[in-house]
């Protein structure tokens, strides 16, 4: 076939393409489009490469987070494991605010914008109880100064409800308005430190951020709450212990007085009397024998009253009978020993079923409350009788109840003195009435005479009673 006759059966179309595509090779244009080709291919390959490069970048600053963040559950755990372990108090509060900031930093929220505190119980100046910093973090000097009487606002809700709180604009707050370090939060979660009946103040956090305390940030911070509240608990329990233990070295230290005065006020002058009356009877022997007779006969009156001071301050440090036949057998063996020894009139009356169910410690630290007021009585009141009464006023009540008719004296002046006047009489029946969970009333008139009363609580709820109503 000739070419003509085979350009004749091509379509037109088609045949125009192919001189146009054939015009622009030979006209410059496949060096252009060779390099367009080229230019789209490295772009493509750049935007790979910026892809790639995100990419790592993504990957290394996620691995970073993951880092930071198993840093910082590290730094939480070993601040889990010194909450656990330590039982001191102060170190407590400072672990667990330093447990809750450390769970709520992100790199979006760093610590350093997060406020912390912990506000604890005490009586406050008109003896209402008030909130006072106990711990805290990122608030001023002046702010530490302050004391919440927790009456109003969040502070009240907390501790009335007994629940946590979250709440925003917490500088609007009657009551933690006065914060300075809270006028530029715009949150706040605040949770009360509360262990049965018993509630040992609040903690709060707050953060510039108004949706920062989210379920996940209140539901962590929950849980650090009640972990602090378990180990306040056991700081507070050891501390009183501590307390507890120094209050009966006291109490040694001051029986050791007390019976060093005894003992020079009594059988030491009394055996210095004895020795020089001997030495006149031996004298009056050569003179008088009758009269010397009757020296001796004084002698030996002296040196029995002696033996019997003796016997009563012997009774005192340790009353077997105490150990042997119970409370009511040792009431009535003091006031036996109270008239021969002083001729001090004592009236015991003790209810046998109230007796019964004290136990034989309790029963002991009883008996040594009304040792002590009886004592007490007999130096001071200048009574003809002293009664000492126990009987119940509840079921799950007993009422302990000394009253002498004596000289009696002004309350408030002797206890406003009282820590200059060298004696713990009236410190020890308070610090014994402690023992047995008891509330000691102390009701005195110049004149007429003096009335101790003790609530002996005789059940756990009966005991709760008594907390609520101090």
């Amino acid at each position: 076939m000739s070419i003509p006759d085979l350009l004749s059966n091509i379509n037109p179309l088609y045949l125009m393409g192919i001189v146009s595509l054939a015009a622009f090779l030979l006209g410059g244009g496949a060096v252009n489009f060779f390099w367009s080709m080229r230019n789209r291919a490295r772009s493509s390959s750049n935007k790979g490469k910026q892809r790639e490069e995100a990419r790592k970048r993504q990957t290394i600053a996620k691995v970073k987070a993951q880092q930071l963040d198993a840093n910082r559950m590290r730094e939480v755990y070993q601040l889990l494991s010194n909450l656990t372990s330590t039982l001191n108090y102060q170190r407590v509060l400072e672990t667990a605010l330093d447990m809750g900031l450390k769970a709520l930093a992100t790199s979006n929220a760093p610590e350093d914008r997060l406020v912390g505190s912990v506000l604890l119980f005490s009586n406050g100046s008109d003896g209402d109880p008030d909130l006072y910093f106990g711990a805290s973090r990122r608030l001023t000097p002046a702010d530490l100064k302050q004391t919440f009487p927790a009456q109003r606002g969040i502070l009240k809700e907390v501790v009335d409800e007994g629940g946590a709180i979250y709440a925003e604009n917490p500088s609007q707050d009657p009551e933690l308005g006065r914060i300075m370090a809270l006028q530029g939060c715009a949150s706040l979660y605040c949770i009360p430190l509360r262990q049965g009946i018993d509630t040992y103040g609040v903690m709060f956090f707050a953060h510039p951020q108004t949706d920062f305390f989210h379920p996940t940030h209140r539901e962590v911070l929950n849980i650090i709450a009640k972990q602090a509240v378990i180990s306040i608990q056991n700081a507070r329990l050891y501390q009183d212990l501590s307390l507890e233990k120094e209050r009966m070295t006291e109490i040694q230290e001051e029986g050791r007085k007390k019976l060093a005065r005894d003992l020079h006020d009594g059988p030491t002058q009394s055996i210095a009397a004895i020795a020089m009356r001997v030495n006149f009877a031996r004298r009056l022997m050569e003179r008088d024998q009758g009269a010397a007779a009757d020296e001796l006969f004084k002698i030996e009156d002296l040196a029995r009253r002696t033996t019997k001071e003796i016997r009563h301050m012997l009774f005192t440090l340790r009353p077997l009978v105490l150990e042997t036949q119970g409370l009511s057998a040792a009431v009535d063996a003091m006031a036996e020993k109270m008239y021969e020894s002083y001729k001090q009139t004592v009236i015991p009356k003790l209810d046998p079923e109230i007796v019964d169910q004290f136990e034989m410690d309790k029963q002991g630290i009883v008996f040594y409350i009304i040792e002590e007021a009886v004592n007490n009585a007999r130096k001071h009141a200048e009574a003809e009788h002293i009664y000492v009464r126990l009987r119940p006023i509840q079921e799950d009540l007993a009422l302990l109840e000394i009253n002498d008719d004596g000289q009696g004296f002004d309350v408030k002046s002797v206890t406003a003195s009282y820590e200059h006047r060298g004696s713990l009489g009236m410190i020890n029946l308070r610090e014994r009435t402690e023992l047995v969970n008891g509330v000691i009333n102390i009701d005195s008139t110049p004149g007429v005479g003096t009335q101790i009363q003790v609530a002996i609580p005789l059940t756990e709820e009966a005991v709760d009673r008594i907390r609520h109503s101090v």
